[in-house]
This record gives structure tokens, C-alpha cells and sequence, in this order.
């Protein structure tokens, strides 16, 4: 039995997704003829009370579209800095446009309004123009940690009172929503853009929705064009992502149990040295030994669990919709004996 806790982006299609994407409607989406994308899009837009969205292939594509749109060059952008725009996306704020990014230092990843402040530039040539402050919620590197609601709206009072544009990368944004008990209405209002991710914990194969106003998603269409993003007969995916957001959002609420046993199966164990508070479906432990990272991963490996390296002593787990109760047993079994050969 092969356990894969890498990450939330390695599930495959249920049947009943693959029979959603079959029997899709789809048309030419370059010339708008799409209907099963415009379906998803308008659908996500009305949720997170937008105007407008945007079908893209992945997260980093709708960040990125985001942060050209927003800016142009001579703008500064601001994040924390464990954020997924300044780790994982190739620094493509700099090379799409030409902006410098500002990195701020948190607790977790999560930002607090009085945190911004000092990132803003004066107005001087030397300097570039404070434009676009941007969180991700749930925080990977963070451990899946999760902005709450006041926090995301004190943000917006900042950002509004200091002429920022707010985006989210909302990559794992129903996780929060689930953790957090309020709905997609309580966000309406509060940010310029959004990025919905519909491959990781809703299990959808591939996609990535970005959403806003009219005028910006128009520019943002083209944006996409000269970036490559442009899809024909897109909608046998974007149908995935539509039984997705109907079908698994509510039990992410098993992936988030199923993470938090995991993380206090970790705590218990000797060889462990820390494990960050488990809120959402990512657990991020430390050993206390870097040296003995590789030699875990290998050990788990051997016994057909794979996890990935987190940097130095770390490792994280991902818990997702085709990691079942009978895996996590399987998982707590091998943790436990890892002592043993050690």
C-alpha cells in the first residue's frame, strides 16, 4: 500500500470526478466558448463576491498574473517571508514584472497590520512605489497556519487607509474556511484579488482560478494569453474543479483530523524534537538530529510512505482525500518503530 504525505497536489480523480469531466460541456475558451470554465468561474466569482474570474493551469500562473496586473515596473510588492511567492514561484514577481519584493518576519507567516507599516517606502527616486501587499492563507511553510477573519479584515482597513492593493493567494483558502468555521460571504469585500486553488485538498487534477473585478480580469485574460496560459477545450478540467468545490470542501475536515493525530503521534516519539501546532492538513516536525533527516525519509520509503524534507532537521506531511484512516494507522505503526533502528 503506497502512502504519499508529499503533499495535498499528488490525489487523482475520484470516478465520480472523472464522470463530471466526461461528460463536460466545452467550446473554444481562447475565443469565450467555454461553458463549463465560465460556469467555474462565475461560480467561485459569485462565492467570494467578486465580479469576475479567471481559469488559469496553476496557482503560480494566477499569483503571477496578479502581481503584473496590479503593478508595473518600479513598484514593490510586500510578503512574509515564508510566503509561496517568494519560495516557490522562480521569483517571478521580478522576472514577469519587474518589481522588488519586500519580505516581512512573522510568527508563522501570519502578517499583523502594524507588521506593514514599516515596509511602506517614502517617496524618493531611489526608492521603488509600495504597491501590492500579498498573504497566502493557509501558510505552508507555516505549517498550514491559518489567518483568521479579523485578521484578514484589519489588513484591509490598512491596505485602504494607506492605498495598497490586497491580494490573496488563497491556495489552500477552503482549508482556513473549514478550520475556521465562516464561509466564503464573510470574505466579500475584503481583497482586491484572489487566487482559488482547486489541486490541492479539493482534489481537482490541475487548475488554479484568480478572481476580482471586471477591468482586472479582462486585463488579466490577456495577461494569461502572452504567458501561455491560454487553453482551448479546457473545460474536461475545469469540470473537476466544479464537482470539487460542490463535493469536497466539507470533508477536508477528515484531512485536518487525520493531520492533528498525526502530529500528536510525532510529539510522543523521542526522536522527535518539535512538531509546529497542527491546524490545517499540513504537519511540519523537526528531528532533533538534521543528519537524521535523510535516513527517516529512506526509513519511510522502505516501507512505501514518502514525505518530503522541509529544510535542515524538518519534515512535513500533507494529509489529503486519498490518505485514509487505514493509512494513518499504517503511518503511526511505522513512526513508532523508527526508535528501533535508529
Amino acid at each position: 500500500m503506497r502512502i504519499d504525505l508529499r503533499s495535498d497536489t499528488v490525489t487523482k480523480p475520484t470516478p465520480a470526478m472523472l464522470d463530471a469531466m466526461m461528460h463536460a460541456n466545452v467550446g473554444d475558451d481562447v475565443f469565450g466558448e467555454d461553458s463549463t470554465i465560465a460556469e467555474l468561474e462565475t461560480r467561485l466569482a459569485v462565492m467570494f463576491g467578486m465580479e469576475a474570474g479567471l481559469f488559469c493551469p496553476s496557482g503560480t500562473m494566477t499569483n503571477q498574473i496578479a502581481i503584473k496586473a496590479h503593478t508595473q515596473p518600479l513598484d514593490e510588492i510586500i510578503c512574509d517571508q515564508l510566503a509561496h511567492i517568494y519560495n516557490y514561484e522562480t521569483g517571478g514577481w521580478a522576472f514577469h514584472s519587474g518589481v522588488s519584493i519586500k519580505l516581512i518576519q512573522t510568527q508563522r507567516g501570519i502578517i499583523q497590520a502594524n507588521q506593514v507599516l514599516p515596509c511602506i517606502q517614502p517617496d524618493q527616486d531611489w526608492l521603488p512605489n509600495t504597491r501590492l501587499l500579498c498573504i497566502e492563507n493557509t501558510v505552508n511553510r507555516g505549517g498550514g497556519s491559518v489567518y483568521s477573519l479579523n485578521e484578514m479584515k484589519a489588513l484591509k482597513e490598512f491596505c485602504s487607509a494607506h492605498n495598497l492593493i490586497y491580494h490573496l493567494d488563497g491556495a489552500r483558502i477552503f482549508n482556513a474556511i473549514v478550520s475556521s468555521n465562516y464561509t466564503t460571504e464573510d470574505l466579500h469585500g475584503v481583497f482586491d484579488s484572489v487566487s482559488i486553488c482547486l489541486s490541492k485538498g479539493l482534489g481537482a487534477p490541475v487548475g488554479s482560478v484568480l478572481l476580482g473585478k471586471k477591468d482586472f480580469i479582462k486585463k488579466s485574460r490577456k495577461i494569461r494569453k502572452v504567458f501561455g496560459g491560454g487553453m482551448r477545450q479546457a473545460g474536461y478540467i475545469a469540470a473537476a474543479g466544479l464537482y470539487a468545490i460542490e463535493n469536497n470542501v466539507e470533508r477536508m475536515k477528515d484531512d485536518h483530523y487525520r493531520a492533528k493525530v498525526l502530529g500528536e503521534t510525532l510529539s510522543s516519539l523521542s526522536y522527535v524534537a518539535s512538531v509546529l501546532d497542527v491546524e490545517t492538513n499540513i504537519v511540519i516536525f523537526s528531528l532533533h538530529e538534521a543528519s537524521e533527516t535523510k535516513k527517516f525519509i529512506d526509513y519511510l520509503a522502505k516501507h512505501d510512505i514518502h514525505a518530503v524534507p522541509f529544510g535542515g532537521n524538518s519534515v512535513r506531511f500533507v494529509t489529503h482525500l486519498d490518505f485514509t484512516e487505514e493509512m494513518l494507522t499504517r503511518v503511526q505503526e511505522i513512526l513508532k518503530k523508527f526508535t528501533l533502528v535508529n
